[in-house]
């Protein structure tokens, strides 16, 4: 939570806040990359006063996880994440006392984030904002040459490392004349055992 009361409510007024967190659970994206949590997270904050509310406008930035999707080797990737959030001020009358609000009122509302007494809660925007920013395809580097798609070796290590292609449209047809050469043979065979006999007659 941040509070917002050293800055006050008069328009234009300014504020920048730096600060380190721990990254929450389930900062990634699922089963791919992400930001392990509790690793730190650096905040850089500026905090304009404007008519309506807090204007919060930062980056953050931090270190992630994952697996290459080519080669499947662990991989780490600094993320630098920029946000913008409206925390809009509670509606309250000449006595500070929050007011109802109308229907109308309401349904604007929904798309704002209050604060609370002051404060805001910069989880949700930090959490849409970093997972935006990861890969969908984490890769260890833009020239990961895979795995070999028959053996599974790495071929980032044995770039040479190739297989014989054997198309399947003959490998049949070569199936079919190795039976028929041998085959062959025993018959060669037979007719030279019946020459041998009637040599000996």
């Amino acid at each position: 939570m941040f509070d917002t009361h050293e800055l006050g409510r008069r328009p234009g007024a300014l504020q920048r806040i730096s600060r380190t967190v721990e990254a929450p659970a389930d900062l990634g994206i699922d089963g791919v990359i992400g930001v392990p949590q509790g690793s730190p997270v650096e905040l850089d904050l500026r905090l304009e006063s404007v008519m309506e509310g807090v204007l919060v406008t930062g980056t953050a930035r931090a270190s992630a996880e994952g697996e290459c999707v080519r080669c499947l080797e662990p991989l780490r990737q600094d993320v630098a994440a920029d946000f913008q959030e409206m925390f809009s001020y509670p509606d309250t009358d000449d006595r500070g006392h929050r007011k109802a609000a109308a229907d109308d009122d309401a349904e604007d509302d929904e798309d704002m984030t209050p604060l609370e007494d002051g404060m805001f809660d910069l989880e949700p925007v930090l959490r849409d904002a970093v997972v935006l920013s990861l890969p969908m395809q984490p890769v260890c580097r833009e020239d990961c040459a895979g795995l070999c798609p028959d053996c599974g070796i790495s071929l980032n290590d044995d770039p040479d490392h190739h297989h014989d292609a054997v198309d399947i449209r003959w490998a049949a047809l070569q199936g079919l004349a190795d039976s028929l050469g041998t085959g062959e043979k025993d018959n060669m065979s037979g007719a030279e055992a019946g020459v041998d006999e009637k040599q000996e007659k």
